[in-house]
């Protein structure tokens, strides 16, 4: 990513743990404070059994209950071939990855999987997929590992290629399995480099199999990559490796103070507000994709925005907001800083 996305990544980070800190720290209260905010209220929800999928807590997004697949796509944003059955989202061997609509970055992360019931192959061809943080940066191996011997970073709840689990806590092919993950996103400077790396806690089977460990760069097989500067919030996918395997009960929360829900779009929907836009005789607004990402040019500065919604971004250093429509079989655009309304630019063919 360019340097400015991780300017403004950086700065609503800082924002956001400062926010947090003063709700939190003990330091800001005396002992028993009355007036100190109690805790918001959360309907924990039902945990699963073998036959049926729990619920999930009353603050949780539901990224997959049981029903459809609304809120997954392939990776390029087009629909998935994965299928809905029996409750579940298997994997159509062949289909390619599937992610999330929605962008993610600190959270807990509930995935609920089973391997195929009559088990074939061995190592890393039985009951193979995986569960990725940042993209597919990050992975969360998903294996068949029930007397099933492979390498040790790549069994079933290993950080691929970087850490075994701390034991082998997998159930028999067939059988639902969970995961519980706290996941700490990666933080970059605004050159780029580092500044704080992930970081996950994981329970495979309620068993805690990683103790809030910091992962060394990008997941990946053979080689182990360097980190690569990235925006804090990325959606989250799910390997097809040529296995039918079974995924249900899928839930996040979102920790800290995430902001406004962000969407990764597809780059043909991107694409389709690429131009220039007129605002008046001597004003024209530059829209470009680079990277995945949206920018315009605004007052000499060049603003990456993140989509809230199909047709609507925002910037995250100022109050800088676009929202495009057709209108009169006209692409517009309306630019507004600060407040509502805008301006209203056509777009030049």
């Amino acid at each position: 990513m360019k340097a400015s996305s991780i300017i403004l990544t950086a700065l609503c980070v800082t924002i956001a743990l400062r926010a947090q800190s003063d709700d939190l720290d003990p330091r800001n209260w005396i002992g028993h404070d009355r007036t100190r905010p109690l805790p918001p209220v959360v309907d924990p929800g039902v945990g699963s059994t073998p036959d049926q999928a729990g619920k999930a807590p009353s603050d949780a997004i539901v990224l997959f209950d049981g029903t459809n697949l609304s809120k997954w796509v392939a990776m390029n944003g087009e629909p998935t071939k994965w299928i809905v059955k029996d409750g579940a989202m298997e994997c159509v061997p062949g289909s390619g990855y599937v992610r999330t609509l929605q962008c993610f970055g600190d959270a807990q992360v509930h995935v609920e999987f089973a391997s195929p019931a009559k088990p074939e192959g061995s190592g890393q061809g039985r009951g193979n997929s995986g569960f990725f943080f940042g993209g597919m940066r990050y992975e969360i191996q998903v294996l068949d590992s029930y007397q099933n011997d492979t390498y040790a970073d790549g069994s079933c709840a290993s950080i691929y290629n970087q850490y075994p689990p701390l034991v082998n806590a997998s159930r028999p092919p067939g059988q639902w399995q969970s995961y519980d993950i706290l996941w700490t996103a990666p933080r970059f400077e605004s050159d780029g480099k580092l500044r704080s790396p992930a970081r996950v806690t994981l329970f495979h089977n309620g068993v805690l199999v990683h103790h809030n460990v910091e992962l060394i760069g990008d997941t990946g097989w053979v080689t182990r990559g360097p980190y690569r500067a990235h925006p804090e919030k990325l959606p989250l996918a799910i390997q097809d490796h040529g296995n039918p395997v079974r995924f249900r009960n899928i839930w996040v929360r979102e920790l800290g103070r995430p902001g406004r829900p962000e969407f990764f779009l597809a780059d043909k929907v991107l694409d389709g507000y690429v131009g220039k836009y007129q605002v008046n005789r001597n004003w024209i607004v530059d829209v470009t994709r680079r990277d995945g990402c949206l920018f315009f040019q605004w007052a000499g500065e060049d603003f990456l925005v993140f989509a809230t919604s199909p047709n609507r971004f925002f910037a995250k250093t100022t109050d800088v907001q676009v929202e495009f429509k057709t209108e009169n079989n006209e692409d517009v655009a309306y630019f507004s800083v600060g407040e509502d309304g805008g301006m209203r630019a056509k777009k030049v063919k």
